[in-house]
């Protein structure tokens, strides 16, 4: 796909497209969208705020992980039986081994000798816990155009690596690498970046002010074994990193700097003794932090090294965090303080018209729902479900959507919890339902029933015999000593049934209708001017209709 292209696609067909705009977000072409009945949606390369798709989504996904800021800090999985110390070094980036110059390149040496590894495989390695370091702090929906300035050595060789997985991640790099090594190795990485069509700039193709065409910056300019002042063209290389610092215009997004191990221009040990050394806002060490690292004062430091074997670990007396899932990075110490008042997100939609949308809301939920089902979103049937007693205090929680049609929206509960109890007190209720990844949402209140018992009945046996039995075990809000006593009685049960006969519903279980008196769709806009369309019923001529109403965001 060219990077100005046009998609003849109407609304009413928007997410059929989503393969061919997943395959535009890859190429990093983003969507303005243009969605007039007839109108085809634009499609061009521009600084992503955020697109219409969900792909922005499909890396974090692919890892198990949810979209967050940043990563929480805290250990998922603790090795070798130091759970207490490994959370320690989490809070306590003090309590880590800090590595100085002679160390580090003892560990290369036995990694590459005795214990086998190739330079290949190290350079692979690291440049990997580069690309998801950088991918847990800086979205590819919004810090899309990334530029590597490579080195001649290692640390080239690493940030070229991670230039092709950032690609794979969903990034658009660039590379810049003005004095190449005519090595079989480096050719090679040179060879798998262009056969992706990863550009390559000289010097003269850079432009002016880097701010202007990249969102990140990566330094893999020289690594520890460097020695002495940096030479042309580096040194003007980093005297533009440091001038971007330096210029701090706090009206212009600045690019994110992120430095392979050691930041250029930095003494290995002794850190920015010149004052003139990159100053980057992520640091990835590599193996273990270098004695520099203490000077960082960025917002985010990473440590790449799982492949650090216990024998290197023990005669080095390393003390090193241990790493979250199946991860190649590990944030050392507390992740940054996030002003929550500076938190939003301009979203990009299109227009929500009240001469596009159904004229019965069913039929309008049902597009929207099939919308959701079609992006790939987890669990699109999760809904917020908001009742009160009779003391008129609210009270919310996450169900699922087991079912609706023209009679109602259904869910399924323990009657006697304290939802069961709240609407027996007051038989209304509200639902919300929430597509954060297509900017959605839509709001439902009305009168609450029970379903009947032939109809839970049938629903309770359809579920999953596991299910079955916790529905019996959990008797829903009241007090309990503690998880051991709940997974007991479901052992009980378990038992119980083991012969395979049919698990009797317990009568204070079944399901509830909501019968809508009210509808909402939210369509989130740009300058929080949000679309907002409301269905109020209506009898005209004896018959019963809905009236569309906008509301003002």
């Amino acid at each position: 796909m060219p990077q100005n292209a046009v998609v003849n696609c109407h609304n009413s067909e928007l997410y059929k497209m989503l393969p061919l705009l997943r395959k535009a977000k890859r190429m990093s072409c983003f969507l303005t969208p243009i969605l007039l009945p007839s109108a085809p949606i634009s499609v061009h390369n521009f600084n992503a705020t955020r697109s219409l798709t969900t792909s922005h989504l499909l890396l974090p996904r692919l890892l198990g992980l949810r979209p967050k800021i940043g990563y929480s800090g805290k250990s998922w999985g603790l090795v070798r039986g130091m759970a207490t110390k490994m959370d320690s070094i989490q809070q306590n980036p003090e309590s880590i081994s800090y590595l100085n110059q002679q160390e580090a390149a003892e560990i290369d040496e036995i990694l590459m000798g005795p214990l086998g590894f190739s330079v290949d495989q190290l350079m692979e390695l690291a440049g990997l816990s580069v690309a998801t370091a950088v991918a847990e702090v800086y979205k590819p929906s919004e810090y899309s155009r990334v530029l590597t300035i490579c080195g001649p050595g290692n640390n080239g060789g690493d940030g070229l690596v991670a230039a092709r997985h950032l690609y794979h991640f969903g990034y658009k790099p660039f590379i810049c690498y003005p004095k190449r090594t005519a090595k079989p190795l480096y050719n090679g990485l040179i060879t798998q970046l262009e056969s992706l069509s990863v550009p390559f700039l000289s010097l003269e193709d850079l432009p002016k002010d880097l701010s202007d065409s990249f969102d990140i910056l990566v330094d893999a300019m020289f690594g520890f074994s460097f020695h002495g002042s940096p030479r042309p063209p580096f040194d003007d290389l980093i005297h533009r990193l440091v001038a971007l610092k330096i210029r701090d215009d706090k009206h212009q997004k600045s690019p994110a700097i992120v430095s392979i191990d050691i930041p250029s221009g930095w003494h290995v040990e002794e850190g920015d003794l010149s004052g003139e050394g990159v100053k980057p806002d992520m640091l990835v060490s590599l193996t273990a932090p270098k004695l520099c690292a203490k000077s960082f004062s960025g917002l985010h430091h990473f440590l790449g090294g799982r492949f650090v074997p216990p024998s290197i670990r023990d005669k080095f007396n390393l003390q090193l965090p241990a790493y979250p899932g199946t991860s190649m990075c590990v944030r050392i110490g507390k992740p940054p303080k996030i002003d929550i008042s500076s938190m939003r997100e301009n979203y990009i939609s299109p227009a929500l018209l009240e001469e596009e949308v159904a004229a019965d809301p069913f039929d309008q939920f049902q597009k929207w729902f099939d919308d959701a089902m079609t992006a790939g979103l987890k669990e699109p049937n999760a809904m917020a479900l908001s009742t009160t007693g009779k003391d008129g205090k609210p009270s919310s929680r996450i169900v699922l959507l087991k079912g609706f049609d023209k009679d109602g929206f259904v869910w399924y509960t323990n009657y006697e919890g304290s939802k069961g109890q709240q609407i027996a007190e007051n038989p209304h209720a509200a639902l919300l339902f929430y597509w954060d990844d297509l900017n959605r949402q839509v709001r439902i209140e009305g009168p609450v029933k029970k379903v009947s018992d032939e109809e839970s009945e049938q629903y309770f046996h359809s579920r999953p015999r596991g299910s079955q039995l916790g529905a019996i075990a959990s008797k829903q809000s009241t007090i309990i000593p503690g998880r051991q006593f709940l997974i007991d009685e479901y052992k009980q049960l378990e038992a119980k049934y083991s012969d395979g006969s049919l698990i009797p519903k317990p009568k204070h279980w079944g399901g509830y209708r909501l019968k809508p008196e009210m509808f909402e769709f939210w369509q989130g806009q740009q300058s929080r001017l949000h679309d907002r369309l409301c269905y109020i019923p209506e009898t005209v001529d004896g018959r019963r209709e809905w009236r569309i109403e906008r509301l003002a965001p």
